[in-house]
């Protein structure tokens, strides 16, 4: 399937407002993974199919995900926030026949991230975090960021979301901190 077709696709299913939104997350993940030596036909296709189910009725999410056979938490499957990710990978594995399991995973912890995630995994849940369309105090130093040390940027979009829930009064979902907690290894490493 091209991308053109792709694209149609998930306009059709997103409204203006969070098209857009994809459109800036589709330009900064190819950006990063040229940078970063990645795949940018992968980082495009991730980049365009991670809010695919965002705005998909509940209820549908469990179903594609139930099919799937994606493994979810009892917090997840009650969420939408949290499950679209899932479903996301669901959809594109069963609906669009995307068979690149690399695509799929990076859709699939887009949100929540996780432990010992690929570089692309990292592009597309920072490029998520500081699209163009993005607009919060510091989103420019960690757009910088982003482009010399990419597994700092990912801890510092962890910590902004955490610091956001935290301030929402909000629970933070036990996969955050483990993918936080694995990036931070990760970088100890060096």
């Amino acid at each position: 399937m091209t991308i053109e077709r792709l694209q149609h696709i998930v306009k059709g299913r997103l409204s203006s407002k969070r098209f857009a939104h994809t459109l800036g997350v589709v330009d900064m993940a190819k950006r990063l993974a040229s940078h970063y030596g990645a795949s940018v036909q992968q980082a495009e296709v991730a980049g365009l199919l991670h809010d695919a189910m965002k705005e998909s009725p509940l209820q549908e999410m469990q179903s594609l995900v139930r099919e799937a056979q994606i493994p979810v938490d009892s917090e997840m499957l009650k969420n939408g926030a949290l499950l679209h990710g899932p479903a996301g990978a669901a959809y594109a594995k069963l609906e669009l026949q995307i068979q690149d399991e690399s695509i799929c995973e990076a859709i699939r912890v887009h949100t929540l991230g996780s432990t010992h995630m690929s570089v692309l995994d990292k592009i597309i849940f920072l490029a998520d975090y500081i699209e163009p369309n993005r607009d919060f105090p510091g989103v420019e130093e960690l757009r910088t960021l982003a482009f010399q040390d990419l597994n700092a940027a990912v801890v510092r979009a962890y910590d902004g979301t955490i610091r956001h829930l935290l301030d929402q009064g909000l629970s933070i979902h036990v996969d955050t901190i483990r993918g936080r907690n694995s990036v931070l290894l990760e970088r100890s490493d060096v």
